[in-house]
């Protein structure tokens, strides 16, 4: 699928996380019932994000065939973004109806499990200042980066 295509399939397309709508520009994969986009403000590069399509408040409000997709869909970035950003290991994180995909290498963190601190405080409005955000630029380039292992 070629870049224009993406953007024809999608502009008609809303992207749902949370109260936020997300731009086509920044979702790297769709299926038939989840997305993974990149995220705005990462913990460790190629920290990505899995996502049900259909919005939800709960885990145990999807449907089977959700969840299977939504797992598989993880084990399929979690493939890429390891070897993209040339991790050695992932962790994956649920979170609420998402799941955060991050590529690890030996020693980003000086302690292994201070991955989960951060990830608690990425979750938190007092630390989401939008001054800490990645531009919409940088994001993009990064979602058609990794949209062409998917194409």
């Amino acid at each position: 699928m070629t870049e224009a295509s993406w953007d024809f399939i999608c502009e008609e397309m809303s992207f749902r996380f949370g109260q936020h709508l997300i731009k086509p520009s920044l979702v790297f994969l769709k299926t038939e019932l989840s997305f993974a986009l990149v995220n705005r403000k990462p913990v460790v590069p190629g920290h990505v994000l899995v996502c049900p399509l259909r919005p939800v408040e709960r885990f145990r409000d999807l449907r089977s065939d959700e969840v299977a997709d939504l797992f598989q869909v993880t084990q399929r970035v979690g493939i890429v973004v390891e070897k993209h950003f040339q991790g050695t290991s992932l962790t994956f994180a649920m979170q609420h109806v998402h799941i955060h995909v991050l590529p690890r290498k030996a020693g980003d963190f000086h302690r292994n499990d201070s991955i989960y601190d951060e990830l608690q405080k990425h979750d938190k409005e007092v630390e989401d200042s939008p001054t800490l955000w990645r531009s919409e630029e940088e994001m993009a380039a990064e979602a058609a980066a990794l949209r062409v292992y998917f194409q």
